[in-house]
C-alpha cells in the first residue's frame, strides 16, 4: 500500500477515497477490475460520504427539536383529515421554490412540531439551510441584540433573512408587546417573497391580529404571512401525544 498516496488523499480532505483505496489494496478481488471501474468506486464513495456529511451538518445547524422527524413517518389517521397529496407535494420543495409559507395550527399534542421538523428535515435533504426556533427564544435573542450598540441586531436580522426555511414554533402563544411586534415585523418583512417560514401555532390566524396588538403593525405582519401560506389544521378525536403515550407535545 502506498502510504504517501494515503497521506496526500487525507491532506486534500479526501478521507472517503483514502478509505476506499485501503480496502482495494487489501482485497485481491479488486485486482481483476479495470482501472476505470476501481477509480469509479473510489469517486462514488467519496461523493456519498461528502453528501452524507453535508446533510448531517445541515440537520445539526438547524437545531431541530426532533431531528429524526421525517415526512415518511407522518401518520394519516382518518380523524386527522390531513391532505397527504399536498403534504408530499410541499415536501418536494414546492413552497420553498415559490417563497411560500406553511401554517400548522392545532391544539397541544396534535403533532405540529413533529410535522414542522419533518418539513425541515426534508428541506435539508434538498440542501436548503433550515433553522428551528421557538418564538420566545427568537424574541429574547433579538431584543438583547437590539440593546447592544455593536450592530449585532442587524447581523441577526440578516442571519434569519438568509435562512431558506425558518421554523418558528410556539407562535403567538402570548400577546406581544409593541417592541416585540416591531421585531416580528422586521423578520416577516425581510423574508417576505424571498424565503419560506413555517409557523406552528395553537391559535387560528383569525386570532393573530389581537395577539399582535391590533393596529397597523399587526395588519402589516399578517399581510406578509397569510396570503402566501398553505394552512393545515392538525386535530383529531385523539391527540398524537395520547396515541403515542407521550407526556409532552411532539
Amino acid at each position: 500500500m502506498n502510504d504517501q498516496m494515503l497521506s496526500k488523499l487525507r491532506e486534500m480532505k479526501l478521507a472517503g477515497m483514502a478509505e476506499a483505496y485501503k480496502d482495494q489494496a487489501q482485497n485481491r478481488e479488486y485486482q481483476t477490475m479495470s482501472f476505470e471501474d476501481r477509480f469509479s468506486l473510489l469517486v462514488d464513495l467519496e461523493y456519498s460520504r461528502r453528501k452524507s456529511n453535508h446533510l448531517n451538518r445541515l440537520i445539526k445547524n438547524a437545531t431541530f427539536s426532533d431531528s429524526k422527524a421525517c415526512i415518511e413517518d407522518i401518520e394519516y389517521f382518518d380523524d386527522r383529515k390531513l391532505k397527504k397529496d399536498l403534504i408530499l407535494k410541499l415536501a418536494s420543495g414546492l413552497y420553498i421554490e415559490n417563497d411560500h409559507n406553511i401554517i400548522l395550527k392545532g391544539p397541544t399534542g396534535s403533532g405540529k412540531t413533529f410535522m414542522a421538523c419533518a418539513f425541515g428535515v426534508s428541506a435539508c435533504r434538498q440542501h436548503y439551510k433550515v433553522k428551528y426556533v421557538r418564538l420566545p427564544e427568537l424574541l429574547d435573542e433579538l431584543s438583547l441584540a437590539k440593546l447592544a450598540a455593536d450592530g449585532s441586531y442587524r447581523k441577526l436580522i440578516k442571519k434569519y433573512t438568509k435562512t431558506d426555511v425558518l421554523i418558528i414554533d410556539e407562535w403567538l402563544l402570548t400577546d406581544l408587546s409593541k417592541d416585540e411586534a416591531n421585531i416580528v415585523l422586521e423578520i416577516t418583512e425581510a423574508r417576505h417573497k424571498t424565503a419560506s417560514t413555517i409557523y406552528c401555532s395553537q391559535i387560528d390566524p383569525s386570532g393573530w391580529h389581537t395577539k399582535l396588538g391590533n393596529g397597523t403593525i399587526a395588519e402589516a405582519i399578517l399581510d406578509r404571512i397569510i396570503h402566501d401560506s398553505y394552512q393545515f389544521l392538525l386535530d383529531g378525536e385523539i391527540s398524537m401525544r395520547e396515541r403515542h403515550g407521550l407526556g409532552i407535545e411532539v
